[in-house]
């Protein structure tokens, strides 16, 4: 349910490993509005094995190597301070792909033909949903042509979920009581008073006292002329009343010619599903977690969701994983995204509302200076300490008392619960889709090989050189399917293998 990036990219991941799959969704045509433009290397990593990671990067609409690098800025944007924020780069060589930047739109164009393409992906748009419901034994969905009987029902359906309601499955809110403008523009001339500032740079975030610790923040969508704003406003707030031009001269700091293209409003929140699963119902995307779009988080985190979930429903609908395994679905993604919210999105606000609260230039030039140098030193935190793992998962054998979270470290050594890094160039395509044993030319596998077998479990053998064994600091490793390790050693015996892999799949 629902055909955004996040549906579409389950029907991908589903439709690829044989398995079934309808999407419904309401909207005939794709909305033009450029939002979720930032791609991890996660992301793009997904989109490698979903066979568009070529389209995707030919599909981009800023100029070649046009970096993912923001700007943060106090006052306005022609203030004196201002430092570089958010490099995704820095942690490209952690990953088997390089970040990227397009906008929604684009992305989930992509998405559609892809999944439009594959045997078994059923594509409805223009489709409404009125009802979902469930027995013991199937799910069913009610639309306005017809009632549609299947497995399972994933609601992908966004913040107003019809799915999670039906479902009965509650929400945890953090409602912050503001209300934010978006701003889809055009401007040449801005695009040229940035540039010039700052050099090449997607977004733009500016703190001011005012403004208690929420930002105003633009991102360029095409380095050119088209743009995108948000920043709080009144709550009486209306397309009619609202003053873009002022509210555009406050974040840049000097009048801008702008063509405005779009007005819309949104409630900046925090949500969280209380479980992302209800018997044979689960929501993924907005459908389970939205916030605000701070630091690009939420398309890149749904697509995770998909990624997680995808291969643990064709395991159970294919038979060689037990139905219990499902609630790890939940159990993972959820703690991750709480995490998300907590250490990263909650915490930019309140660390800015502190910041702004106790250091102002125009009380205590020094005092300010020094605590500006201070966080400009630490800018580059939030992209190296993002590390989604699964260290508290029970499929995994992560460390005695690991929690799974948003927050960890980027190392080439292998670790379980964490996703795999790239230390061998053509590992990636080894790994492939389903489990993998990755180990040197001469380390016996047949453990592993032989139990696999016993328990019908698809699993592949990755024979990669010394150096990258080396640099994982291990000699086995195996992977699931959404690559991220499971376990790592030196030898396993015929039982440990087996009792590995009986972890692993939820056995």
């Amino acid at each position: 349910m629902g055909g955004g990036p996040v549906g579409l990219g389950l029907a991908v991941e589903l439709g690829q490993r044989g398995v079934a799959t309808t999407v419904v969704e309401k909207t005939p045509e794709i909305h033009r509005i450029p939002k979720g433009q930032n791609l991890t290397q996660r992301t793009m990593e997904h989109f490698r094995s979903w066979g568009i990671d070529a389209a995707i990067r030919a599909a981009r609409v800023m100029p070649p190597a046009y970096p993912a690098v923001g700007v943060n800025a106090y006052g306005n944007l022609m203030s004196e301070y201002a430092h570089p924020w958010f490099r995704r780069s820095d942690v490209d060589s952690f990953y088997f792909a390089a970040n990227e930047r397009l906008p929604q739109y684009a992305t989930e164009a992509i998405l559609r033909k892809r999944g439009g393409a594959l045997e078994h992906v059923d594509t409805r748009f223009g489709l409404s949903a009125i009802g979902v419901d469930q027995d013991g034994d199937r799910a069913y969905v009610t639309t306005s042509r017809e009632v549609i009987e299947a497995d399972y029902v994933v609601g992908c359906d966004g913040s107003r979920s019809l799915v999670r309601e039906h479902a009965g499955i509650g929400e945890t809110r953090s409602d912050h009581d503001r209300r934010m403008v978006l701003l889809v523009f055009r401007s040449r001339q801005l695009h040229d008073i940035l540039d010039g500032r700052f050099g090449h740079a997607a977004f733009f975030n500016v703190l001011h006292p005012e403004l208690d610790g929420y930002w105003r923040f633009l991102g360029t969508v095409d380095a050119a002329e088209n743009w995108f704003f948000h920043a709080p406003v009144p709550p009486t707030a209306t397309a009619d009343n609202v003053e873009a031009g002022a509210l555009l001269r406050a974040a840049v700091g000097v009048d801008v010619a702008m063509e405005v293209d779009y007005i819309g409003f949104w409630d900046l929140r925090i949500a969280i599903a209380e479980t992302y699963q209800q018997g044979r119902i689960f929501v993924a995307g907005d459908a389970a977690h939205s916030h605000p779009p701070y630091g690009g988080y939420g398309i890149n985190t749904g697509l995770e969701d998909a990624r997680n979930l995808g291969w643990k429903l064709a395991a159970v609908l294919k038979g060689w994983a037990p139905a219990r395994i499902l609630d790890s679905y939940s159990e993972e993604r959820r703690a991750v995204f709480a995490s998300t919210a907590r250490d990263f999105i909650e915490s930019f606000i309140e660390n800015d509302r502190v910041f702004v609260a106790h250091h102002n230039p125009d009380i205590n030039k020094e005092d300010f200076e020094k605590a500006w140098g201070t966080r400009r030193a630490g800018s580059t935190r939030a992209v190296n300490v993002f590390e989604p793992h699964y260290e508290g998962s029970r499929l995994v054998f992560g460390p005695a008392g690991g929690e799974s979270s948003a927050v960890g470290s980027h190392t080439m050594t292998a670790r379980a619960g964490h996703h795999l890094p790239p230390s061998d160039e053509g590992l990636f395509d080894m790994l492939g889709y389903d489990f993998c044993l990755v180990t040197g030319a001469d380390n016996d596998a047949d453990a592993f090989i032989t139990a696999a077998d016993i328990l019908g479990v698809p699993l592949t053998v990755a024979r990669v050189s010394d150096k990258a064994l080396s640099d994982y600091q291990t000699s086995m490793i195996l992977v699931r399917p959404d690559h991220y390790v499971v376990w790592t050693g030196d030898r396993a015996a015929g039982a440990d293998a087996e009792a590995v892999l009986r972890r692993a799949t939820g056995t």
